[in-house]
């Protein structure tokens, strides 16, 4: 797994709050165009869900927000005990907000 994985799993690991797309991007740095195609990826793998809820502010689009499914969070946990990137990769990780 790259850093950047890594970083967005530690990001989501703490526990089954939901959690923006866009302060996941904030809190480790990356842009969407990396942030994006991972979350879609873990979606695909069964390892996230995600919602949408509208936005509130007129003419906006709706906010999307993710979550690690039971087995997400299972599978990421494995993923970053084991994950050699894990070290450098924790400065990229964000703290429960």
């Amino acid at each position: 797994m790259s850093k950047q994985t890594i970083a967005v799993l530690e990001a989501l690991k703490c526990g089954r709050s939901w959690r923006y797309g866009y302060d996941v991007s904030k809190g480790t740095g990356l842009k969407s165009g990396t942030l994006y195609p991972i979350l879609a990826r873990f979606h695909d793998e069964g390892w996230l869900e995600t919602k949408s809820e509208p936005s509130c502010e007129r003419g906006r689009p709706p906010r999307h927000l993710y979550r690690l499914t039971a087995a997400g969070a299972v599978e990421s946990r494995n993923a970053l005990e084991t994950s050699p990137a894990k070290a450098r990769a924790s400065r990229y990780a964000i703290q429960s907000t």
